[in-house]
């Protein structure tokens, strides 16, 4: 099989495992400050994918904090 091929079917798991890679290498380096800093950039991807998903962040912030019964 060709290196593109096994890629193309298993791109997330290929890039999953280096992210976290190198999540667990920073870890090792410079501490558990390092996983504060990856969450929130994981929190800032969401937010800019739900802005770009063109719902209005008025909308986003009522849903986020909104009371579910």
């Amino acid at each position: 099989m060709n290196f593109w091929v096994i890629f193309s079917r298993n791109w997330g798991k290929i890039i999953g495992g280096l992210v976290g890679l190198i999540v667990a290498l920073m870890v090792l380096n410079y501490g558990w400050k390092t996983l504060l800093v990856f969450a929130f950039i994981a929190l800032g991807v969401f937010i800019g994918w739900r802005i770009d998903a063109d719902e209005s962040m008025r909308r986003f912030i009522e849903r986020l904090f909104s009371s579910r019964d």
